[in-house]
């Protein structure tokens, strides 16, 4: 086997790790905007189809990478519902574009918010909520100051496992935004290439990198689940 060790300098290394950062940075915070948003609805709201639509929230964690890429084509596709509106609109593509991969990690990463944010907020005892009410506070005023602080670890560790699962994310985003070198290839998207080319050296680097990374978001995520004393 090559050296694991590789020039730290090099585009090849630099740009999909800059790339990454910057998707997975974007993807978790659309996953915790749209996650939050959706946990407090299903939390908090009775309604005909919630069931359906806890389902379709957590489709993405289950449903094969492709399936899901194949779908982002159907929206936002040259010729999808709503790629071809931007296309023909603003002339706006997102296809083969960092922004696609961005779109495509925030659909994958978005279950992990959305249960883990849900379950945080259904843990928050309603008569906090209710005592908040009585002081005459509006509910995105009892949102903001009762209900996101108490649940706050929660929404917490499933931003930092959006984040973790943006940054691994290949199927879907190969699919939207292609391979492109210094455009579009992110890390797990580098490591195939590398693989591919024989590069070793550079595999091994960029293996490790993601997997560190993990290791310590997943501890980290540990000790905030666990319960306070």
């Amino acid at each position: 086997m090559d050296m694991m060790w590789f020039d730290f300098t090099d585009v090849a290394f630099t740009g999909p790790l800059l790339l990454t950062l910057k998707v997975a940075g974007l993807a978790t915070l659309g996953a915790l905007v749209l996650g939050v948003a959706a946990a407090y609805a299903l939390a908090r709201w009775d309604f005909p189809g919630r069931d359906f639509l806890d389902a379709v929230c957590t489709l993405p964690m289950v449903m094969p990478p492709t399936v899901l890429g194949y779908y982002l084509l159907v929206f936002i596709g040259r010729r999808g519902i709503i790629g071809s509106w931007l296309q023909e609109h603003f002339n706006i593509t997102l296809m083969f574009t960092w922004q696609g991969a961005v779109i495509a990690a925030t659909v994958v990463a978005f279950p992990l918010v959305f249960k883990s944010a849900r379950a945080a907020l259904e843990g928050v005892g309603a008569h906090y909520e209710n005592a908040a009410r009585t002081l005459g506070q509006g509910e995105l005023a009892v949102f903001l100051r009762v209900s996101l602080p108490l649940a706050f670890r929660g929404v917490l560790s499933g931003g930092m496992l959006a984040f973790a699962r943006a940054m691994g994310e290949f199927g879907a985003t190969l699919m939207v935004a292609g391979n492109l070198p210094g455009r579009t290839q992110t890390l797990s998207l580098a490591v195939y290439s590398a693989v591919q080319a024989g590069n070793n050296a550079l595999a091994n680097t960029l293996v490790l990198i993601i997997s560190i990374v993990c290791v310590i978001i997943l501890m980290t995520t540990s000790k905030l689940l666990k319960p306070r004393c």
